[in-house]
């Protein structure tokens, strides 16, 4: 049973309601305009379109970037970039908890929607605080007054116990919003209780946090297998000794990564046969594909994808699988002399009849490029956050909603 209220909880028609959502999308750092709708689409098509035709007064609170970034801009774009998902107008004022944004919540009417400005242009924002500490700072304390209901919204910022995420709790009613709730409830069919056999597909080149992903489902006993690929699987075959070659052995060098290999070599003793290496890899000769067994390494040779007798051996594993979480291509999957091994996983969980979960960026533009989007069953457009649910690390931004206060009601 869910520790947090939801928007079920809550009769909202004529409330003003506020609502933290994730905006943060990719920027064209040339023109900076707004390049993917995916995040604005999500939280648009769901919580934002239900709250309006519920009759509540919608206020949106959202970021975009860091001060002095590329991608820091305001949000009158994606203001009206979501007024076109919903098909309706939505308001926006460049303010965030000022006389203008003020004023503005205050004239809003039912059914209505405004956008405030980059939360992050008030530099107390970023502070990472106890829910409790952020309610006593002027963002809260100018905005909580004039809501009924503080909805959290943003689970890809939940790892961040920012003033946006936590604050509003310990003053108003709070609730989960539908993708937040979607997230925590995919996540917990995958980590808490999944269905056995459980697989992890660890890819990509962010192997630190695939050693401690590893390290917690494989010490907890929710995965019983941990299959590795991209740079990650290449490490974890080092760590049992594999010399790669000269080049490849110094990129993971460059890219400090091979500080892992004691702790990777740790998880193999401890696990044996529970933790998978790839047993084939292509090579990039001269710009053309070419594969080689493990054993024949090392190579002078870039290593660029996994090989088909590893997609064959993973594949195997997957299709007997009920539960199956993936993260990170298999290789360079852009090029398309190098994207078998992960077109050929991503397909074989596809196809599997298990409950999969996918995330990472990488990860979900393989799936979207081979059309396999509606054969997943649950997409995660988290990046952070995901990476430490999946550690086992509470969130700040959870947590706050499992402690909300109950006093007041709406």
């Amino acid at each position: 049973m869910a520790k947090y209220k939801t928007l079920d909880d809550f009769q909202v028609k004529n409330k003003v309601v506020l609502v933290r959502v994730d905006f943060n999308s990719e920027i064209d750092p040339a023109t900076k305009k707004v390049t993917s709708d995916v995040r604005i689409r999500a939280h648009g098509e769901s919580t934002l379109k239900e709250l309006a035709e519920k009759g509540a007064k919608t206020v949106v609170l959202a970021h975009q970037g860091r001060k002095g970034d590329p991608d820091y801009t305001p949000l009158k774009e994606h203001a009206a970039i979501l007024g076109k998902i919903l098909k309706c107008p939505v308001k926006y004022v460049d303010d965030v908890f000022g006389d203008k944004a003020k004023a503005a919540i205050k004239t809003l009417q039912s059914g209505e929607i405004l956008v405030l400005g980059n939360v992050r242009g008030w530099d107390g924002e970023t502070k990472s605080s106890t829910p409790e500490q952020a309610s006593k700072t002027e963002l809260v304390q100018n905005l909580a007054p004039l809501a009924d209901l503080f909805v959290n919204d943003a689970f890809a910022a939940a790892h961040r116990g920012h003033v946006s995420m936590v604050g509003f709790t310990a003053v108003l009613p709070s609730a989960a919003g539908r993708v937040m709730e979607r997230e925590l409830k995919s996540l917990s069919k995958a980590l808490e209780k999944p269905e056995k056999p459980c697989v992890y597909v660890m890819g990509g080149a962010k192997a630190d946090d695939s050693l401690e992903i590893s390290k917690y489902v494989l010490g907890k006993g929710i995965a019983d297998y941990v299959l590795t690929g991209g740079v990650t699987g290449q490490l974890f075959l080092a760590a049992k000794g594999a010399d790669l070659g000269k080049g490849n052995m110094s990129y993971l060098a460059k890219k400090e990564l091979t500080g892992l290999i004691p702790g990777i070599k740790a998880l193999e003793e401890q696990f044996g046969d529970k933790v998978m290496v790839p047993v084939d890899f292509a090579l990039d000769v001269d710009g053309k594909r070419k594969e080689i067994p493990a054993s024949k390494l090392p190579t002078d040779y870039s290593m660029m994808d996994i090989g088909s007798k590893t997609v064959e051996t993973y594949a195997k594993i997957i299709l007997s699988a009920k539960s199956i979480v993936v993260s990170g291509p298999m290789g360079v999957y852009e090029n398309k002399e190098f994207n078998l091994g992960t077109k050929g996983i991503l397909t074989a969980i596809a196809n599997s009849k298990a409950f999969s979960l996918a995330g990472g960026g990488n990860t979900i533009a393989a799936i979207q490029e081979y059309g396999l989007t509606k054969k997943i069953g649950y997409i995660s457009t988290a990046g952070g956050a995901l990476i430490e649910f999946l550690m086992g690390k509470k969130l700040p931004g959870v947590a706050a909603l499992e402690t909300a206060v109950a006093t007041k009601k709406i």
